[in-house]
């Protein structure tokens, strides 16, 4: 196997969950154009053996996630993120301005689209899809949005984003060029919300942004 420098120690954990954070430029689970690269889920198992997925982020993207330890703790865990019980809120530096402070976005969506297999807006036949967004921070031709997903569809944030003409720094796939800011999506999971599965107590992650989001933004404002 490959190796990959990832730092195990967790964020949250008990014996039902497991909460993470997760480093960019890392698969959750097994890539099926590049099966011998390592991969969130296969280095976590070397520690815990039964861990189970209950949802994922995208490669390029950072941040908290929860995976279950038992069985009844991925199906009552699985059944919050069915029901919309989880909250998630992300943060992305976007290029552009938005010319609103909060907005709703519920473009349908489409998925695998083309050779690259983009996600792509269908409003008449694609798939219902809501983000809650809010400016956190605004510099010289970027801003720091905060982007709270009502649904789970693939690369959601970052396309409704790119629907408004604010592609994510660094996304080369949705709209933006090679940048010297970053290196990669500067989109990261900065809380999660959720029900304990057993002891039914609300809980609340959160994390800061990464150095190189901080790293990012901390060059904008130098201009």
């Amino acid at each position: 196997m490959a190796t990959y420098n990832y730092d195990f120690t967790p964020i949250y954990e008990d014996d039902d969950l497991l909460v993470v954070n997760k480093p960019s430029g890392l698969s959750v689970i097994q890539e099926g154009w590049d099966p011998s690269a390592p991969y969130l889920v296969q280095l976590l198992r070397q520690k815990y053996p039964d861990l189970m997925v209950v949802h994922r982020l995208d490669k390029e993207t950072s941040g908290l996630m929860v995976f279950a330890k038992t069985k009844e703790a991925h199906r009552e865990l699985c059944i919050q993120f069915e029901r919309h019980i989880v909250s998630k809120k992300y943060f992305a530096v976007v290029v552009g301005q938005p010319k609103w402070e909060t907005l709703t976005a519920k473009n349908r969506l489409a998925f695998g689209m083309g050779k690259k297999h983009r996600t792509v807006v269908d409003n008449a036949k694609g798939t219902s899809a809501e983000t809650e967004l809010t400016v956190v921070e605004r510099y010289n031709g970027y801003a720091l949005v905060e982007a709270n997903p009502k649904t789970g569809r693939t690369h959601q944030i970052r396309v409704h984003l790119y629907a408004r003409g604010l592609p994510i720094l660094g996304d080369k796939l949705y709209g933006t060029n090679t940048t010297d800011l970053i290196d990669r999506v500067a989109l990261h999971s900065g809380s999660l919300q959720l029900v304990h599965p057993t002891t039914k107590e609300e809980m609340t992650f959160t994390i800061q942004l990464p150095v190189d989001i901080k790293k990012a933004i901390k060059k904008i404002k130098a201009g």
